[in-house]
């Protein structure tokens, strides 16, 4: 009986561990967990266009990331210039508390005006504390209202597993990230043309009052030295050790690679370009559905349209490994007895996206103009034209 209640208790523990293990939150590593050998603490490769992760390495682990912190304030500046708050001309004035920041600068002057165009550049190129709380604080009011709103778009991203400090990077207690984080951050800011136009620049100044200048020099050496890298953000610190997430485009393909806690520079650069290497030599992207083409023609009842088109609400580009068999299939579904009134943009069925037999994606298929329905008079109408 006391070898029966021993079995019951081990055999409880095993399950209660497998569950505990499968509620925690992980990262699908579509195709490889080691196929790259890598020294860094730890990575992650993703493709762009489909958000798979193509390879991995503790990559949810919480460590100090340096100044891949400094991604976020980038991110928040950009959406606040797109969603109009801010201009690139507008004029900040600095704190003392902005320009006394230690670490990589630009050596802003206290009560000075510089653009934001100038401190984002700055932030973009040359990894600037100074430059960096001085956005925070015109942005927000202070740097502390403006790290609790990047902690709140740090967790609308899903970024489970980060938490800031400060908007610089600089050593703080409980301020970490993760390498899957730091791809989902980046994937959001290469989505704006004005990030590339500093991302891409290897070398600008700094013009300060009275003629003084400080030169940028881009901290991230790949778009210098990777084809097709275009943008990047390089960290280093005693804790964290040297830090990188890149981007790089070739063809119709963009992947994001990030090495966290690298032995020096010269490491983090060869082992962010291997993990491209490794992404662009094995893997293809193919659009299979678009928003620009018609998927199907369906008619209307009761419509001064006698039919419609639809067309796929979002785009579907499936990744795929080079020399891969599988196919991927899709399925069209819709109600063939369609009313009028439909709005514009009015969602009727969708379009099932279908790999070896499983279902990946259901993309809803919409009308791109509403279609009124007929009255009475116009119900005559067509009668009399027909006759």
């Amino acid at each position: 009986m006391k070898r029966f209640f021993l079995i019951c208790i081990i055999s409880f523990l095993c399950l209660s561990a497998v569950f505990g293990l499968c509620s925690q939150k992980d990262v699908c590593v579509s195709f490889a967990k080691n196929e790259v050998e890598l020294s860094c603490k730890s990575a992650c490769l993703v493709d762009y266009a489909s958000g798979e992760v193509l390879f991995a390495k503790n990559e949810n682990e919480k460590r100090p990331v340096a100044s891949m912190v400094k991604m976020m304030t980038i991110l928040l500046t950009l959406e606040d210039l797109e969603e109009g708050r801010i201009e690139l001309s507008d004029k900040l004035t600095t704190s003392e508390n902005a320009a006394g920041m230690g670490g990589s600068q630009v050596f802003v002057d206290p009560y000075q005006k510089y653009s934001i165009e100038d401190m984002l550049k700055s932030v973009i190129m040359a990894s600037a504390n100074d430059a960096s709380v001085a956005l925070a604080e015109h942005l927000n009011g202070s740097e502390e209202t403006f790290v609790k709103r990047m902690n709140k778009r740090a967790k609308d991203l899903g970024m489970s597993n980060t938490n800031y400090v400060n908007c610089t990077g600089l050593p703080a207690v409980e301020q970490f990230s993760s390498a899957y984080d730091s791809a989902i951050l980046l994937k959001q800011i290469v989505k704006f043309d004005v990030y590339h136009k500093y991302s891409t620049t290897w070398i600008d100044v700094l013009k300060h009052d009275k003629g003084r200048e400080t030169e940028l020099v881009n901290t991230n050496k790949l778009i210098r030295y990777y084809e097709g890298c275009d943008g990047g953000k390089t960290g280093s610190t005693n804790e964290a050790g040297c830090c990188l997430s890149a981007t790089a485009k070739r063809g119709d393909m963009r992947l994001v690679s990030v090495v966290v806690g690298a032995e020096n520079s010269k490491t983090r650069f060869n082992e962010c370009s291997k993990l491209f290497n490794y992404g662009f030599a094995n893997f293809e992207n193919k659009t299979l559905v678009s928003t620009e083409n018609l998927i199907k023609t369906i008619p209307v009842l009761k419509g001064e349209k006698s039919q419609i088109e639809l067309f796929a609400k979002e785009d579907f580009v499936a990744l795929v490994k080079k020399g891969d068999k599988s196919s991927y299939t899709y399925e069209i579904v819709t109600d063939e007895n369609i009313k009028a009134p439909i709005a514009e943009n009015a969602e009727i069925g969708k379009i099932v996206i279908v790999k070896n037999g499983n279902v990946v994606k259901e993309i809803p298929l919409i009308s791109k103009i509403a279609v009124r329905k007929l009255g009475f008079g116009d119900m005559f109408k067509k009668v009399v034209e027909k006759w």
